[in-house]
């Protein structure tokens, strides 16, 4: 059974957010990291998985319903994409408003390596009840020092967005070519041979002067003009 999700509840991207993609931190891929926490003998345990889309998120969660099925609660909330514009949570059964959003906006707060903002991550908070009531104040506590505990030891990496180009060469130099640009740290993605020309395919780290930057320094190294042609980006982790 997938968790209900209510989409109205949920904050949205805030006020301070940059607008459009900018790098933000992951969990590696395949990651599953784990951290529990005991609060007056109830025990919160925030499993934390790198997911894109949805389905994945709600097919972990389903999971984790499956292998603890005994346990009470399964508080879910996660952050998709490169504008984390996609935000979802859960109570799942606990009281409205003490359990999903305050695991959320631990997700939302996060900074991992430069200070960078968390996204395609999933939270999943299981719950053994221990007897004693924590009241309202007391679980929104509790899910957010969880959701803390179990982030501030996670492994994260840089996701980066990069600006792909290609640009032609004379097949009498194409391999020259290459090796300049490679000794010179360009990211060289690829290269094909054509019978009259070969096209080398180029990656530079994104921004408003990134062709600029890149044909200015291809001309500098190659002693001649370059023309660039974009073919979009692509995210590196590192």
């Amino acid at each position: 059974m997938f968790v209900h999700f209510d989409p109205d509840r949920l904050p949205g991207p805030g006020a301070g957010d940059e607008a459009g993609p900018v790098d933000y931190c992951v969990l590696p891929p395949g990651a599953r990291h784990q951290h529990s926490i005991e609060v007056r003998r109830s025990v919160f345990s925030t499993l934390l998985v790198r997911v894109e889309t949805e389905k994945q998120a709600r097919d972990v969660i389903a999971g984790q319903r499956r292998l603890h099925h005994e346990a009470r609660h399964h508080v879910s909330a996660f952050v998709l994409g490169a504008d984390r514009d996609i935000r979802r949570s859960s109570d799942d059964g606990e009281p409205s408003g003490t359990a999903g959003i305050p695991t959320l906006e631990v997700l939302v707060g996060h900074r991992g390596p430069a200070d960078t903002p968390l996204s395609d991550v999933l939270a999943v908070t299981t719950r053994w009840f221990g007897g004693i009531k924590l009241g309202a104040s007391g679980l929104l506590r509790a899910y957010g020092e969880s959701a803390s505990a179990a982030l501030s030891g996670a492994p994260l990496l840089r996701r980066t967005m990069r600006s792909l180009f290609s640009t032609e060469l004379p097949l009498s130099r194409a391999g020259r070519d290459e090796g300049i640009l490679r000794a010179a740290g360009i990211a060289v993605e690829g290269i094909d041979y054509h019978p009259d020309r070969a096209e080398i395919h180029l990656a530079v780290e994104s921004g408003p002067d990134a062709e600029q930057r890149l044909s200015q320094h291809l001309a500098g190294l190659l002693s001649r003009p370059v023309q660039l042609v974009g073919e979009g980006i692509s995210w590196l982790d590192r």
